[in-house]
């Protein structure tokens, strides 16, 4: 996570380094998504087939391996093939080791456990834009890559010492047509998205990808329901707390949070005229807020409950994000450091919740297609973000008939935000009003 958030601030010189626009290294980006979109639903199966654990390692090290292939390539090819490999690694990664997690655990201790897996995905993509900067600033883009190596065999010796992988408790044949309709779906939807916002002079390429994803998604759907075997069960959605917080309540609130860490670097570089360094330190407000609300998330959820936090935090997200359009040059900086804590603080509880609560009424032998599938609603949810964020801001600019981004158009995409953000929080009140109670009771006794 950290990694991908690193490396939007070395766009630039790794151009310079490569010889081609900037532009043109989205596609490294891209791919890794792509890749890694493709095989996140192929997680759960490996882990049940060969052991969680073992597979988990396995990541770790094709990750590790292709990151030294990523900082020490020498052309935009050699970095977009080692940027899919990299794909591959994170695409069973992240759900594997998040499996490891939750498998075991009780429901008394699925709370806490669901607070602390969600951490890194609060903290990277706001610590990240500082220290890329620092790091292209002062050392060189390949360190942001390079080190992942020390942080790569720290991760293996520890899982090695530390994690004790039952066997492997099923022994199921790959589901080869679930994985082609799976893969091929979430790739057309994410190179149309991304073309529409990268070539908008071609939407009907752009739009026909898109189509095709969704043709795919329905196929492979009706395919995972009728089939005796899937590659991912779809029986947690048959739990409303998991369908709500993975479906379009829980996604709204996804969308607009994985886009404020994009927007506000980016905010503040070209409206501030902050350079990427100071974008991202001032950015660091943001990771404040998010520290601050980790200790208290649990405790105020077994005092309330899930459906008020999530309704009444929602619109104090929605608020949060609505006044960072009120923020401009002029704006004296104890108001918009305010802000940000604000908007720091109302994000973690909101993400926190929404990940605790997918998982408290799915039962243990269900969690591995539960982790898959809110691994791929993340993922996509954090494309939709980004990819709608610049969207509304190119639309903006255009019907300003501006040539630069302006302070407007980051206003506009702040508010649109902000609806999606109040939207998902009042269709919250759609929850029962003890959802959730059951992890939070027991985890209070505990």
């Amino acid at each position: 996570m950290l990694d991908g958030a690193i490396i939007a601030t070395s766009l630039l010189q790794m151009a310079r380094d490569f010889g081609v626009a900037p532009l043109d290294l989205s596609i490294g980006v891209t791919t890794y998504l792509l890749v890694s979109a493709t095989f996140i639903p192929v997680a759960g199966w490996a882990a049940d087939r060969f052991g969680s654990t073992r597979i988990f390692v396995l990541a770790v090290i094709v990750f590790t391996l292709s990151s030294v292939l990523c900082g020490l390539a020498g052309s935009l090819p050699e970095f977009v093939a080692a940027r899919a490999l990299q794909g591959v690694g994170g695409a069973f990664m992240i759900p594997v080791g998040r499996l490891i997690a939750v498998r075991n655990a009780d429901k008394s201790e699925m709370l806490d456990v669901m607070a602390l897996i969600t951490w890194p995905a609060l903290a990277a993509p706001v610590v990240g834009p500082a220290l890329g900067g620092a790091i292209t600033t002062y050392l060189s883009w390949r360190w942001n890559f390079f080190i992942n190596v020390p942080l790569g065999i720290g991760i293996v010796a520890v899982t090695l010492l530390l994690v004790r992988d039952p066997s492997p408790r099923e022994r199921r044949k790959l589901d080869w047509l679930g994985f082609f309709l799976c893969g091929g779906s979430l790739s057309g939807l994410l190179v149309g998205l991304e073309g529409f916002v990268h070539f908008p002079r071609q939407p009907w390429f752009s739009a026909g990808m898109f189509c095709a994803g969704l043709v795919l998604g329905v196929l492979a759907v009706l395919h995972l329901r009728r089939a005796g075997n899937p590659l991912i069960a779809l029986a947690p959605f048959k739990a409303h707390t998991f369908a709500v917080s993975n479906l379009l309540a829980g996604n709204y609130a996804r969308i607009a949070i994985n886009a404020m860490p994009f927007l506000l670097p980016l905010f503040f570089q070209t409206v501030y005229g902050l350079d990427p360094l100071q974008a991202g330190g001032l950015t660091m407000a943001y990771f404040v807020g998010n520290f601050a609300m980790k200790s208290v998330t649990s405790p105020i959820l077994r005092r309330v409950g899930f459906r008020s936090v999530l309704v009444f935090n929602g619109v104090l997200a929605a608020a949060f994000i609505a006044l960072c359009a009120i923020l401009a040059p002029g704006t004296a900086y104890p108001l918009v450091v305010a802000v940000l804590v604000g908007a720091g603080l109302t994000r973690s509880m909101q993400f926190t919740s929404l990940s605790s609560l997918a998982f408290a009424d799915i039962p243990a032998e269900q969690r591995s297609s539960a982790v898959t599938i809110t691994s791929l609603t993340g993922q996509v949810s954090m494309i939709f973000g980004v990819a709608l964020a610049t969207l509304v801001l190119s639309v903006s600019q255009l019907a300003r008939g501006a040539d630069a981004l302006g302070l407007g158009d980051f206003q506009a995409a702040f508010l649109v935000m902000a609806g999606l953000a109040l939207l998902s929080a009042f269709l919250m009140l759609r929850l029962a009003p003890d959802a959730g109670d059951e992890i939070a009771a027991r985890a209070a006794k505990a």
